[in-house]
């Protein structure tokens, strides 16, 4: 059964790096919400605390998405932040 949760691990994260590249690009995250973002990484970081209970080798999939998200998730926050002070001069 492992390899149907890693079949679903690898494509859910085959869209962070996507993600990731277009708020690095953009450097605009308007459209991303950051309450999405932390829903996902809490999932994410409950998945690698049921998986060090019941140890597999699909923790090593859980880590690298949520390592994923929360990259993403940090960006988005660091560009919401200089956008917000960037209005405040203007």
């Amino acid at each position: 059964m492992d390899i149907f949760e890693a079949i679903m691990m690898v494509c859910f994260g085959a869209s962070w790096p996507v993600s990731i590249w277009k708020t690095v690009k953009v450097k605009n995250p308007i459209g991303k919400s950051v309450i999405f973002l932390w829903l996902v990484e809490i999932g994410y970081i409950s998945g690698i605390i049921y998986k060090l209970a019941h140890p597999d080798w699909v923790i090593a999939l859980y880590c690298l998405n949520a390592a994923m998200v929360g990259t993403d998730l940090f960006l988005v926050m660091k560009y919401n932040r200089m956008r917000r002070k960037e209005k405040a001069r203007a």
